[in-house]
């Protein structure tokens, strides 16, 4: 059994501590700088307020099962957690509209939530102004944490079953051998380990350092106050009856404590805290993660809380500080195994909101290889090389800080640093009025206003305001043209790797389910499975050589995996950042590429799924026979120093074919119409490939991870599918994460969605349940307070019979 050494008896440190022994892993030490049950970190100070609603299913469930395990807790008689209910507040018809989207967040996940009325709300919470509000969305099974108490609880039974806890017991080193953790150095000794589980929370960054690791946390003080016993409590006896708030609108929370108030303000500016500046416990006047309040920073937050608890205006406050907390560069948490160390693992950035759930997804990692849930949002190796940097982590830290509330568009990028990352045509796609948006901090076009006069050609139909944001009617017309013609589109935003060596067959056969033992020139899509058989990702893989391979994957953790796996014969290597992509894709391409090259590249020559090395006029390419948009067309890989070059040959040359310029917004819709999917949108680890619909890609046999549990999964018996829904309105509008509903009862959710423009259709992939899954089934989907009709279709919906790809 393993030798596991946590640090931190936080909410998460106390809670991984409890699920480790209560699955047999006994040999557990938890070391804690401060004292036990009140060490001085973001746990002991927090208010402990839970709204389980998220925009991120994972971080939701996180949640729903925090609430249910403290719940479940007692500390002498008395429960964990004050199931006391939450209200979000609406003064507005925009915030309105956004309770109405959370709503639908909720329930997608099987939270109980609602909008309420007015007068619903002031029933449930009677402080408030009537006179403001316009509704509120009610969550019956949120409340307040006692997490101090449960830490409590959850520490000693951890002690019961064997595993021990140090107390005022500071790291100060992590020993290592030949790229593993030995142990952790300590103010009283050292400590043996064969795992080391860093749950440091705010000195996480510190704990980092040790063993080289820069660690995307950014500690920000935060305010809190509360009031003296106010009148209008004092017919309340216990801790807290009346539902927690939050006013978003103007960055304010609130939360009863016996007869007085707790308000929490986000309306000030941010204020950074780096964690080697933390003061130790001896030296904090109260404690470490509780600093000196700024009264200047509190100015406004009385004056809006008073507008919808106007009782607040003669309220004193009594108790006030800049509590810290910890943010990350995206506003996920920390969690895993670092593939810098073997044995070093994190669990940070992580509220009290979360903290139970994501206790018990890092004791099935560790114990089982693989958390129930999907993690790879919060997966710590999925950063960009760029956002481990000081400077970035402090601005984007500052910034989701300042966003908290904000109402913000699920396509909307982040505003600064920008540009970060661009390719080599980023000029000419700014010559061409390039609308871009971020992914993985390169500048992508989502479209481009040079072909504004497309819109004469091709219509869409028009969009209620919030589908308008980040939208143009130009991505219709891209879509239409391309299908007519042929476009070009950047790719390179895509994760590339290498993987070469001896043994890269027999590694990639055990890593995938692609049948692989095709000639060098041959293109095969794989996914990965755990051994669980969920979905880790899918892959492209281009086999270049006997021992050469070219892969597409779709992330940094798929390139940490595999290099962790990878026998010492076989090199893992990004060659994201040295290459570059182009997509050229319509019924024209072939003419146009055969235009610039003297290979023959005809159908009989270069077929389906397979790839050539050759020139397109100067420029030395990899053109690969498939198309991620459901047409005929290549997509096309040069080096880095290629890229303009690359562009303009395919452009000049182009121009006889009617060449246009593409952006993402018309990719995304002519691959939905083709029903390809998009991992970790469309599936993730929670799905095996027959409820996903991939069953296609995997190869006969059991010599590949996941292969034992997919072969016990019957595919006549499965609970849930992956469908393409077709709204009936082509005007209904839905973006995704909305609930799927079948007789008044959730039954799913969408994952993707955009309009089919070559099929003149709304399209919506969705999971739901097995029983309404079949094709022609009517279902609603709860587009904010609209329920959308809705039918189960044919997948996919374009090209069904493959001949335009294989053409």
């Amino acid at each position: 059994m393993a030798k596991i050494v946590i640090i931190g008896a936080g909410i998460v440190g106390c809670s991984l501590a409890d699920e480790l022994t209560e699955r047999g892993y006994n040999d557990v030490v938890v070391i804690e700088k401060g004292k036990l049950w009140n060490p001085g970190g973001s746990t002991s100070h927090a208010p402990g307020v839970v709204f389980q609603t998220n925009g991120s299913r994972t971080m939701a469930q996180f949640a729903q099962q925090t609430v249910e395990k403290l719940y479940n807790l007692q500390y002498n008689g008395e429960r964990c957690f004050l199931k006391v209910g939450s209200l979000e507040l609406a003064t507005t018809p925009e915030r309105l509209g956004e309770l109405h989207r959370r709503a639908g967040f909720a329930l997608s996940v099987g939270i109980d939530a609602h909008v309420i009325s007015p007068d619903e709300a002031m029933k449930l919470h009677p402080l408030l102004n009537r006179e403001k509000l316009l509704g509120a969305l009610y969550v019956p099974d949120d409340g307040i944490a006692r997490a101090k108490l449960a830490d409590q609880v959850m520490g000693e039974r951890a002690i019961s079953r064997g595993a021990k806890f140090i107390s005022e017991c500071e790291v100060i080193a992590i020993d290592q051998s030949e790229g593993r953790v030995t142990g952790v150095q300590t103010s009283l000794g050292f400590f043996p380990a064969d795992i080391v589980v860093s749950c440091a929370g705010i000195w996480g960054p510190k704990i980092a350092a040790m063993v080289g690791m820069s660690k995307p946390i950014q500690p920000l003080a935060h305010q809190l106050c509360y009031t003296a016993p106010m009148q209008e409590l004092s017919s309340y006896k216990t801790e807290a009856e009346l539902p927690v708030l939050r006013h978003q609108a103007s960055d304010l929370y609130f939360k009863q404590r016996g007869q007085s108030l707790a308000v929490g303000w986000y309306g000030h500016r941010p204020l950074p805290v780096r964690a080697e500046d933390i003061l130790p416990n001896e030296l904090a006047e109260i404690m470490p993660s509780q600093m000196a309040f700024t009264p200047e920073d509190w100015k406004g937050a009385m004056e809006h809380s008073i507008e919808v608890i106007p009782a607040l205006a003669k309220c004193e406050i009594v108790e006030s500080m800049n509590g810290l907390f910890s943010f990350t560069v995206d506003n996920f948490p920390l969690m895993g195994e670092w593939s810098g160390l073997k044995g070093f693992w994190v669990a940070e950035a992580v509220w009290i909101t979360h903290g139970c759930g994501v206790a018990r997804a890092m004791a099935e990692w560790i114990v089982n290889g693989h958390p129930t849930l999907a993690v790879h949002e919060c997966d710590v190796n999925r950063f960009e090389t760029h956002q481990l940097g000081l400077q970035h982590i402090e601005e984007r830290g500052a910034q989701n800080y300042v966003e908290v509330y904000d109402l913000l568009h699920p396509l909307q990028p982040m505003e600064s640093p920008r540009p970060l990352r661009t390719t080599g045509y980023y000029h000419r796609q700014q010559e061409l009025g390039g609308f871009f948006l971020e992914a993985s901090g390169y500048e992508r076009p989502h479209w481009y206003e040079a072909n504004k006069n497309l819109l004469s050609r091709y219509n869409s139909p028009p969009r209620d305001e919030w589908s308008s944001k980040f939208w143009s009617p130009i991505i219709g017309a891209e879509a239409r043209a391309v299908r007519d013609g042929v476009g070009l589109f950047d790719i390179t935003t895509l994760k590339r790797i290498e993987v070469v060596g001896k043994g890269a067959l027999e590694f990639l056969e055990r890593m995938t389910t692609g049948n692989l033992r095709k000639k060098p020139g041959s293109i095969t899509y794989c996914l990965m499975l755990n051994e669980r058989a969920g979905i880790m990702s899918d892959i492209t893989v281009m086999r270049r050589g006997e021992r050469d391979f070219f892969i597409g994957v779709n992330s940094n953790t798929d390139i940490n995996f595999l290099k962790q796996m990878a026998p010492d014969t076989v090199h893992v290597g990004d060659i994201t950042a040295g290459t570059v992509g182009l997509g050229l894709f319509g019924p024209r391409s072939r003419e146009l590429a055969q235009s610039l090259t003297r290979d023959d590249i005809s159908n009989d020559s270069l077929g389906y799924f397979k790839l050539k090395n050759t020139y397109l006029g100067h420029v030395p390419v990899m053109l690969c026979r498939l198309s991620y948009v459901g047409e005929l067309g290549y997509e096309i890989y040069t080096t880095a120093d290629f890229a303009l070059k690359l562009w303009d040959t395919l452009w000049n040359a182009g121009k006889k074919f009617g060449l246009i310029a593409a952006g993402r917004g018309a990719f995304n819709s002519m691959r939905l119409e083709k029903g390809y999917r998009s991992y970790g949108m469309d599936m993730n680890s929670e799905h095996n490939p027959h409820e996903a619909g991939l069953a296609f890609a995997v190869r006969k046999g059991d010599a590949f991870r996941g292969a034992e549990a997919l072969r016990a999964v019957n595919p006549n018996t499965l609970s849930k599918r992956l469908v393409c829904l077709v709204l009936e309105n082509p005007q209904h509008v839905v973006l995704g994460k909305e609930p799927v509903v079948f007789e008044g009862k959730v039954v799913g959710y969408v994952t993707s969605s955009y309009f089919g423009h070559t099929v003149g259709k709304q399209i919506a992939y969705a999971w739901v349940l097995e029983a309404v899954s079949k094709q022609g089934t009517a279902l609603f989907i709860r587009y904010f307070d609209r329920d959308y009709p809705a039918t189960v279709g044919q997948d996919p919906q374009f090209d069904p019979q493959m001949t335009r790809l294989k053409s």
